[in-house]
């Protein structure tokens, strides 16, 4: 199959490198509804994650780079950025397929002392429709189920992950394992304008249903929560009830983080769509990606006291498996 060339270099441009030169020298594999697939190659698939952040996991897993979804708020556009590809939209239209990822994780996992966590998804919806076709997930999944002693937690937007219950069943059976199902609102069409090709809320809810019902844990992340839009306490409670309904072991919220990269998609879509916010945004992230440590800490007291009402704590003493894995510990940032 030919290189298709993602990148035009001629001799006044810099020579490409490292994962820029790798990327440029993908095969395209599919083309459709203005998304691209390409090969990417990788010598690793673990990663260890490194922030000031102290975020709760090790170590990171992505199958894909770019993701399909196109949340408008989505944080993780910058990761195109190391292949050169600069236009925030190529994250969501060029979408690299990491091929023979199960067998590179199979040697990286003796790298993983016990104890630590490895996240999956953290920078790519690891169920994002390139998966129905490549089945790069399933595959690492099937490794991770031949090993034991590990805590893994899966963050998805997809209710595709059901398709998987039984493997993660079988993942659970020897190690600690956590589906996050990440559901912003419960307004189906507030949802599309934020997540236009995510699965509906619901389908994300019955997806944590099914997980549980199949012996899979699994909760909910409210995140983002976005100032003005969906972080009003009717919203936030009517989230924590739907959650409650479906069974979901948890739910989580986390503030809205902006990038540059992020900004560059973001702002322009609350002009269209929510004209009346953008000075308020424009003045709370003026020179920080992060929100005051206050707007944190209120929202998590909020969700504290909506996880109280609707039993989320009972449901934690009667869990046979403990806490999932660090995921508490989110909300704070």
């Amino acid at each position: 199959m030919a290189s298709l060339p993602l990148f035009h270099e001629d001799d006044s441009r810099p020579k490409l490198v490292g994962i820029a030169r790798i990327a440029a020298d993908g095969e395209s594999l599919r083309e459709g509804h203005n998304v691209e697939y390409f090969t990417l190659g990788t010598r690793s698939l673990l990663s260890r994650v490194v922030s000031g952040r102290h975020l709760p996991f090790t170590w990171a897993i992505n199958p894909y780079r770019g993701c399909e979804f196109a949340c408008k708020y989505c944080y993780a556009r910058y990761t195109h950025e190391f292949m050169e590809l600069r236009d925030g939209v190529d994250f969501e239209r060029k979408i690299f397929v990491k091929q023979q990822a199960a067998a590179l994780l199979q040697s990286e996992l003796k790298k993983v002392k016990r104890g630590e966590q490895i996240a999956i998804g953290t920078a790519t919806d690891p169920y994002q429709p390139a998966e129905r076709r490549f089945e790069i997930t399933r595959a690492i999944l099937e490794e991770l189920a031949r090993h034991s002693g590990l805590e893994i937690g899966i963050v998805t937007k997809s209710n595709l992950v059901t398709r998987d219950a039984e493997i993660l069943r079988r993942v659970g059976e020897r190690n600690r394992i956590f589906v996050n199902v990440t559901v912003t609102t419960v307004d189906t069409e507030l949802a599309r304008k934020l997540e236009p090709r995510a699965p509906r809320p619901d389908l994300r809810l019955e997806a944590v249903r099914q997980l549980n019902l199949a012996g899979v844990d699994a909760g909910v992340i409210c995140a983002p929560v976005l100032p003005e839009i969906t972080d009003r306490p009717r919203d936030l409670e009517a989230l924590v009830r739907a959650a409650s309904e479906a069974g979901a072991k948890y739910i989580y919220a986390n503030p809205l983080f902006l990038k540059p990269c992020s900004a560059a998609i973001f702002m322009p879509f609350l002009e269209q769509n929510f004209a009346a916010l953008v000075e308020l945004y424009r003045t709370r992230y003026a020179d920080r990606a992060f929100l005051p440590k206050g707007y944190g800490q209120r929202l998590s007291q909020l969700m504290a006291a909506l996880r109280g009402k609707y039993g989320f704590g009972d449901r934690h003493a009667r869990s046979s498996r403990g806490t999932h894995i660090g995921i508490e510990q989110m909300e704070l940032f």
